[in-house]
């Protein structure tokens, strides 16, 4: 686990999961791939294996004995639904997810239809978040399926944002987190796409969430939008409380 994450709207990172494919144009410039691949053939490291998928069953208790309740973010170096991890294998991470309490989970994919066909089989106890990527009017479907799923809290990761989400429908979504793509190569998101998010999210009553306009690093740009900084979260989010 890593705690004190520079990922501005989480606060640690668990990674019972790594290594990944690519399945959409938002894994062109894949931030967790170009890490991962670094250290490739290096004995002993995390990342020898590169970003090939592996999985952690030593790394399934960490949560609990995480005491302070963070927001923790699963699996931002792979896609817990990829269709190679197994389905004990996500049974084991929601029950672990379950059992740490104190902690609010934020699961994010891109595989909606087997997250679909497993949802039924899972605990979705209230401190699972869940959410699908989107990054341009292709995959707007991809929020459809998450309706589908009984999470407390429901999320689209708008990021990296490739073009307008025309079409999307906001009906049963609670969180939206928008922003440009950052590393070399990156794409550049148009604010007027940006700006379109915010204002669909406020008519709606959608907490949103504006990340980073992207650029070379991250930080690059900044991230205020109209003169400020975007850092709402759900309604129903909790206040964290040790267990």
């Amino acid at each position: 686990m890593a705690d004190n994450s520079a990922i501005e709207w989480t606060e640690a990172t668990w990674n019972p999961v790594t290594g990944c494919d690519q399945v959409s144009p938002g894994c062109a410039h894949c931030y967790a791939k170009t890490f991962a691949e670094r250290w490739r053939g290096i004995p002993g490291h995390p990342y020898e294996q590169g970003f090939a998928l592996r999985l952690w069953p030593d790394r399934l208790a960490q949560p609990s004995k995480w005491r302070r309740p963070r927001r923790i973010f699963v699996n931002s170096m792979s896609d817990l639904f990829h269709e190679r991890v197994p389905d004990e294998f996500i049974a084991r991470v929601f029950d672990a997810m379950e059992g740490a309490s104190q902690h609010v989970f934020q699961v994010l994919t891109k595989r909606q239809d087997r997250l679909v066909d497993l949802a039924p089989s899972l605990p979705w106890p209230s401190n699972v978040w869940m959410g699908v990527s989107i990054e341009n009017r292709r995959f707007v479907h991809r929020a459809d399926a998450l309706r589908e799923v009984p999470a407390s809290v429901r999320f689209i990761s708008a990021e990296p944002l490739l073009g307008p989400l025309e079409g999307l429908d906001l009906g049963e979504i609670d969180w939206l987190i928008a922003g440009g793509e950052s590393g070399p190569g990156h794409r550049r998101v148009d604010e007027s796409w940006i700006l379109d998010l915010r204002d669909r999210c406020n008519a709606d009553g959608v907490a949103f969430f504006f990340k980073q306009w992207g650029g070379h690093r991250p930080k690059s740009n900044g991230r205020e939008l109209g003169g400020r900084t975007w850092d709402e979260y759900p309604a129903s989010d909790r206040a964290l409380v040790p267990a």
